[in-house]
């Protein structure tokens, strides 16, 4: 433990606290910020000025990050006859039904993602209680309740990913590995604010985008310039 508080301390003196970063700056200094053996996720925490207690100011939205998330991302699709083989050609990790429902209810929840056909929307409902609190519940209003299954699964095998604003306002999301280069890092991050600005409630009034910090895993946050991110990606 005592190694890993000398590489974390050791990733903080890199990071000038007081400063907010220019977009482009914050990533080519995230690298430098690594703290495992592994290779870290590089995330980011929006803070926006919405109440998400009001539902016509909840953000929730999806976005295909140009160049993909880089960790394998685990499947599961409830659907039948001939959907069922499009979801397996798609790449889908498990196809089911009826037997999926009874295998979560016992407590499997080894998948990232699901998808649903309308017409099993019937048999996946009595799910809500579990996927529900997790974010894995189908929504037709994020494309994952959709009879359009190859699209859909080789979207989110590619790099597609959810995002919705919690209690706080605060939005969480993944944009790469800490081994993408600064510049694919840069425009996988341009994309998710170009959604999230497009996403900004009508009755959100005063300042939409109050701060963003990004970070590694284990590394210490960087904070963004929100007032060159609404200047680059807020229109």
């Amino acid at each position: 433990m005592k190694k890993a508080g000398k590489k974390y301390q050791a990733a903080l003196e890199k990071v000038d606290r007081m400063k907010l970063y220019p977009v482009k700056e914050a990533f080519e200094l995230v690298s430098q910020t690594k703290v495992a053996s592994y290779d870290e996720s590089v995330d980011i925490a929006v803070k926006l000025g919405v109440n998400p207690k009001h539902s016509d100011q909840m953000v929730r939205g999806t976005v295909a990050l140009p160049h993909g998330t880089g960790r394998s991302v685990r499947v599961l699709v409830f659907a039948k006859g001939e959907k069922d083989k499009e979801a397996r050609d798609a790449g889908a990790d498990m196809v089911g039904a009826e037997d999926l429902v009874a295998k979560i209810k016992g407590g499997w929840l080894e998948f990232d993602r699901v998808i649903a056909t309308p017409d099993m929307m019937g048999v996946v409902g009595p799910l809500g209680k579990v996927l529900g609190p997790r974010g894995l519940m189908p929504n037709p209003k994020l494309g994952t309740v959709t009879f359009d299954l190859a699209r859909t699964v080789k979207e989110i095998k590619a790099g597609k990913i959810e995002f919705r604003a919690e209690k706080a306002g605060i939005v969480h999301a993944i944009l790469g590995k800490s081994s993408f280069d600064s510049q694919k890092l840069y425009e996988n991050c341009s994309a998710f604010f170009e959604i999230l600005f497009k996403l900004k409630p009508a009755s959100s009034k005063g300042q939409y985008l109050k701060g963003a910090v990004i970070s590694t895993t284990m590394g210490p946050g960087i904070k963004l310039d929100p007032v060159e991110i609404m200047n680059a990606f807020g229109h």
